[in-house]
């Protein structure tokens, strides 16, 4: 049954990248000018003629996607049309895709160890004057874009303390300390939106489950009100969380986009704007390829991992 699962679960995510890549596809087979004169607008007749036919836009709308798709998969993602030239797609992903990842990562991270542990002490306190002064102060928070909060950190604590640098990306190589304070300001950027929605979200559930009569039932035990909170009432009220963090994948990555812009990290979101700004339509569709089959396998690992966290969800997927 496992194995079925597994199958069907990998099924449905060659069907949605499919459908995002094949859409992308028709889209720029609506554009009302040949992407040709686009990528090429000082180029002869000839170049551009020669362009269409390497691109396979010659070929009609199956024909160029069978063609863009089996180079897609090989790791040719395109070229970065420019006056004079070209630069491969995949040659400025190798040095974005590292940058974007840590950054989803440590944001992610750090948004849920903070959630998790407001979360559980505000749903512990409900009602109380703790409870109530967390829900206000991330209310604020949630309120609050996370370009405005990365204008504020750079203004304070990167210009006026001088604590952070403000610009560029430093890799592990460069030493951890200088990578980690590179990082440090974009993280909080991304992550304070976040912090205050898995918060919101984890104080519900936690109370809805401290009602539950086997948490009253673990009480009457004697069982310490620790033991309760992370055992029997955490493991089951975190899978909206962990649900709602791959859901948020989406969103992370489009709000990347502003902060590595002001931060001047480069990622893959500035990349992405890159190509719209410049309307490198075959870049942006292998760009936004790349980023669906990212956001799909991340939610495959989370839902198989919530099957470890609360394994009556594991069950009851696999005895469907």
């Amino acid at each position: 049954m496992r194995a079925t699962y597994f199958l069907q679960r990998l099924s449905q995510l060659l069907i949605v990248i499919f459908c995002v890549t094949f859409g992308c596809s028709l889209l720029l087979q609506l554009i009302p000018v040949s992407p040709a004169e686009i990528l090429l607008p000082v180029g002869s007749p000839e170049e551009r003629a020669l362009l269409t036919k390497e691109i396979g836009l010659d070929r009609g709308p199956i024909g160029y996607y069978v063609k863009w798709l089996s180079e897609f998969v090989r790791g040719d993602f395109g070229d970065i049309y420019y006056s004079g030239g070209r630069e491969a797609v995949s040659s400025r992903l190798v040095v974005a895709f590292p940058r974007s990842l840590w950054l989803m990562l440590y944001t992610q991270i750090v948004a849920l160890a903070a959630a998790i542990a407001l979360g559980v002490w505000s749903a512990y306190r409900v009602g109380r004057r703790a409870d109530k002064v967390i829900s206000n102060v991330l209310f604020v928070f949630s309120s609050i874009p996370g370009f405005a909060i990365a204008l504020v950190l750079v203004l304070i604590i990167g210009v006026r303390l001088q604590w952070l640098p403000t610009l560029d990306y430093q890799p592990y190589s460069a030493g951890v300390w200088e990578h980690f304070k590179h990082m440090i300001m974009p993280v909080l950027s991304l992550s304070v939106g976040l912090i205050a929605s898995y918060t919101r979200l984890l104080r519900a559930d936690m109370i809805a489950t401290l009602r539950e009569d086997y948490i009253t039932m673990a009480a009457s035990k004697g069982l310490s009100d620790r033991r309760i909170l992370w055992r029997h009432a955490f493991r089951p009220s975190s899978v909206t969380l962990f649900t709602s963090a791959a859901l948020n994948m989406g969103g992370l990555i489009g709000g990347a986009i502003v902060i590595e812009t002001i931060f001047a990290t480069y990622g893959v979101g500035f990349e992405v704007f890159a190509a719209i700004s410049g309307r490198q339509y075959i870049a942006l569709q292998s760009l936004v390829g790349l980023i669906s089959i990212f956001y799909v396998v991340f939610n495959v690992i989370v839902d198989f991992a919530v099957g470890f966290v609360d394994p009556r969800t594991r069950d009851r997927r696999v005895n469907k």
